[in-house]
C-alpha cells in the first residue's frame, strides 16, 4: 500500500555516463514499487529508456530524470538535460516512421506511441534554471503502450 497519495516527485541527478542510464532506470522501478505502481513499469521504463538514452547520447553534459505523479495511478517521466535544442519531429504529432532496416531512429516515435502524452519545455537561463530543455511523456494505468 502506497503511504504518500499524490502529489509526489523524485528527481535524480545524472553524469554524462554510459551507466546512468541504467542507473536510473533501476531508480524509476524503485520509485514505483514503492509508490504500488508496478503496473506502470513497462511503459514507465520504455518512455525513460528512450528519453535518457537520447540526453546521453546528444548532449555533453549531465542530465536528469524526473518521476512525478500529480493524481493516482499516473505518471510523468521527464528528463532534463542542458542542450536547448529540440531532437527533430519531437515536437510535431504526426512524423514518419523509420525505415525497418535503419538501426537509430525508433526512439521518440515509441515515446509517441506508448505514451498518454507527450512534449518538451525549452527553459530559459533565468534565476536559478539552468537552461536546457525537458521532455516529459505521461502514461497512466491501463491507457499505455497502445
Amino acid at each position: 500500500m502506497a503511504t504518500v497519495s499524490p502529489p509526489w516527485a523524485y528527481t535524480l541527478q545524472l553524469p554524462h555516463d554510459p551507466r546512468a542510464p541504467g542507473i536510473a532506470r533501476a531508480t524509476l522501478r524503485t520509485v514505483l514499487a514503492a509508490h504500488d505502481l508496478t503496473e506502470l513499469a513497462p511503459t514507465a521504463e520504455l518512455l525513460a529508456s528512450e528519453l535518457l538514452t537520447n540526453a546521453h547520447l546528444y548532449t555533453r553534459g549531465p542530465y536528469a530524470l524526473r518521476v512525478l505523479s500529480t493524481e493516482p495511478h499516473r505518471l510523468t517521466v521527464a528528463v532534463w538535460d542542458t542542450d536547448p535544442r529540440v531532437p527533430p519531429g519531437y515536437g510535431q504529432p504526426h512524423t514518419s516512421v523509420p525505415p525497418a532496416d535503419t538501426e537509430h531512429g525508433r526512439g521518440l516515435h515509441l515515446v509517441r506511441a506508448c505514451a498518454d502524452a507527450w512534449g518538451v519545455s525549452v527553459l530559459r537561463e533565468m534565476g536559478a534554471s539552468r537552461g536546457g530543455k525537458l521532455l516529459w511523456a505521461e502514461c497512466g494505468a491501463g491507457t499505455g503502450a497502445r
